[in-house]
């Protein structure tokens, strides 16, 4: 399975491209999608838009994770952030995706085992579970770590589905597990 994940930005929005084999974890891509710092915001949100359009395009994942957005101390900024986030979960979306999200704490849990781990962290460990020669940059990184925990998500479920008939029903709904 084919596991695309998004780390949004209005600057600049990381993707993320592993593939889940098992449990085994293999990297395909990751690179970053920038809009620029100045300009409109209009035509920065197409650009990161049709940028997710053409991963997804050229990738053909099977399904989509992205990063929540977090509330930071200037509003303006959390709204700018929420209006990026948006323009890929549209792209994901209208390739008929499933998109799962998760918010910055679970995927450094997922990734490093704290929620708390610093960026350089993150990027040491998804350079050690992708078994990359070197380390990507912390927006691909970070992409890339949504799209280990997303893989980390769906075992968890699976495992759940051998317990009982009753939790075969389960599945995540904003990133949260439902019957």
């Amino acid at each position: 399975m084919i596991i695309l994940g998004i780390d949004p930005g209005l600057r600049t929005t990381g993707f993320g491209v592993i593939e889940k084999h098992g449990a085994k974890l293999r990297y395909i891509a990751s690179g970053t999608i920038k809009t620029g710092l100045e300009g409109a915001l209009p035509p920065r949100l197409k650009i990161i838009l049709h940028g997710v359009s053409e991963v997804v395009a050229t990738y053909r994942p099977h399904c989509a994770a992205i990063e929540k957005v977090f509330v930071n101390v200037n509003p303006q900024s959390t709204l700018l952030l929420g209006q990026a986030r948006g323009a890929a979960i549209t792209a994901l979306v209208g390739a008929d995706l499933d998109v799962a999200e998760y918010t910055a704490v679970q995927v450094k849990q997922a990734v490093v085992g704290t929620g708390k781990a610093a960026k350089p962290q993150v990027q040491d460990m998804v350079s050690r579970l992708l078994k990359l020669p070197g380390l990507p940059g912390s927006d691909a990184a970070d992409a890339l770590g949504v799209a280990i925990c997303h893989a980390h998500g769906m075992d968890t479920l699976a495992l759940l589905g051998t317990l009982s008939p009753d939790m075969q029903a389960l599945r995540m709904k904003n990133s949260r597990l439902v019957s």
